[in-house]
């Protein structure tokens, strides 16, 4: 796995350049920060922000199970405990119950959601139980999309700076379903309701930044942002005739200009 080093003068910037660098999208990427870098005294002493970067990998295959299978012993073992006494093999399993050499059933239990929504929930359950969290996971199923919602304290752990470990959680599951296989539909992850939260916040300040830019006519530069949050600042100043908003950027974390409509 190919890790570097990037600078930037921030470590915002620092990650556009690694979004450059490996041609990739931050939620595709492993970010360790190395320092934040200052601004020194009147320019004087200055530092740049430092990351490590790479590219991360994810074993998707479907084809083997969750837990490797022991293996036979040894002919000189088996000869070893010939007075022994073998333990009796364990039944088969019923017709009903699903192979072990795949990680989802063949089929949703009755009274579960469809087929793509359980095994999305199966998957975000398996990785939360290896990062050693206990938290309860429900699913809702439409025709579009699959939500699955997660319950339990320390969100923030889940969530990450603006919300970057729960997009990135997000999208190893969207990969994960589309290469099982199954109908695609839109996934969707999130914890106590953040996302949700998070629109709140954004149209509040579109709407504050759009009433600052209305009174100084001056344009107004929001920070980097996905295309989810970009999107939502769009939306939420799009009827109002006096302003318009652009992205200005590269990759996948752009800046939003919020600018005056010049009077004919």
């Amino acid at each position: 796995m190919k890790v570097i080093e990037i600078e930037g003068k921030t470590i915002d910037e620092a990650i556009q350049n690694a979004c450059r660098q490996f041609d990739a999208p931050r939620e595709k990427l492993n970010i360790e920060i190395i320092s934040e870098g200052s601004s020194g005294f009147l320019g004087f002493g200055a530092k740049k922000a430092k990351i490590k970067a790479s590219l991360m990998q994810f074993d998707m295959s479907f084809d083997e199970p969750l837990d490797k299978p022991v293996k036979a012993p040894a002919k000189a073992s088996r000869e070893r405990n010939a007075g022994k006494t073998e333990p009796k093999a364990a039944p088969a399993p019923p017709p009903d119950v699903p192979a072990a050499d795949s990680p989802f059933p063949d089929k949703a239990p009755e009274g579960e959601n469809g087929q793509i929504a359980f095994q999305a929930k199966q998957l975000l359950e398996g990785i939360l139980t290896r990062m050693d969290l206990s938290y309860p996971v429900t699913v809702e199923e439409t025709e579009e999309a699959v939500n699955l919602k997660i319950r339990g304290d320390g969100g923030g752990l889940l969530i990450g700076r603006r919300g970057q470990n729960l997009d990135a959680i997000q999208y190893i599951i969207t990969k994960a379903m589309n290469k099982a296989g199954s109908e695609r539909k839109i996934i969707s992850v999130d914890i106590e309701e953040y996302r949700q939260k998070r629109e709140s916040s954004l149209i509040a300040l579109a709407e504050k930044l759009g009433e600052k830019v209305k009174k100084s006519r001056k344009p107004v530069t929001v920070d980097h942002m996905n295309a989810r949050d970009r999107r939502i600042i769009h939306m939420a100043l799009q009827n109002d005739e006096s302003l318009v908003t652009k992205s200005r950027g590269e990759g996948e974390y752009k800046k939003i200009v919020i600018m005056p409509v010049k009077k004919k």
